[in-house]
């Protein structure tokens, strides 16, 4: 980026060539596009983003229901389980065998994790189904949801102004190719004349 002070330098420098300017406009060109477009997509993409976000909110919100579970036993924890020396296992939930009705009215006896450390039967704890009574996770809630789209946004823009620079990059890289290969050409011109200037020859 430091070709965009070249713009000014190069304004009237009679060392100036076209490339150094179009190096330096490329870059400017850039630069605004990250400055400008990076932001507007980003802006864009979150927007679409909330908008389909909380809408799957309000649909889950609308489907689950939490309803109140009673434990009937519990089960023996799986040697397959979290290990209890771990930091998850703070968040371990029992497994128990539980009745619930549905928000139908059905009865339901299953398996279900309880938020109980120690569970013991006719202990009572929430679970979320939905309106048959089928065990679902717990729905999006819309701060997350809010929390998801800025992510969306920021990630947009930050691949928009990649591209845009990885663009800028590959300009730049052609535009040196194609100075050196000029080189090469102005150098096999002058070579076989090359260091015999006075000699008479």
């Amino acid at each position: 980026m430091r070709a965009i002070g070249g713009l000014w330098r190069w304004r009237h420098n009679p060392l100036r060539r076209a490339s150094d300017l179009a190096e330096a406009w490329v870059a400017l060109a850039a630069l605004l596009l990250i400055l400008v477009a990076a932001p507007v997509v980003g802006a864009l993409v979150g927007r679409v983003a909330q908008g389909a976000l909380q809408q799957s909110v309000r649909e889950q919100r609308a489907a689950r229901h939490l309803v109140t579970a009673t434990v009937v036993r519990k089960l023996d924890r799986s040697p397959l389980e979290t290990d209890p020396e771990t930091s998850a296992a703070r968040d371990l939930r029992s497994r128990v065998i539980a009745d619930w009705t549905a928000p139908d009215g059905t009865a339901h006896h299953a398996t279900a994790l309880a938020a109980l450390k120690s569970p013991h039967q006719g202990d009572h704890f929430t679970i979320w189904t939905d309106s048959h009574g089928r065990l679902v996770a717990r729905p999006l809630d819309s701060a997350t949801a809010t929390t998801h789209a800025v992510l969306a946004g920021l990630g947009a823009a930050m691949l928009t102004a990649g591209a845009v620079e990885g663009v800028r990059r590959t300009i730049l890289w052609r535009m040196v190719r194609r100075r050196y290969a000029r080189w090469d050409q102005a150098w096999d011109r002058a070579g076989p004349d090359w260091g015999r200037t006075g000699t008479g020859s």
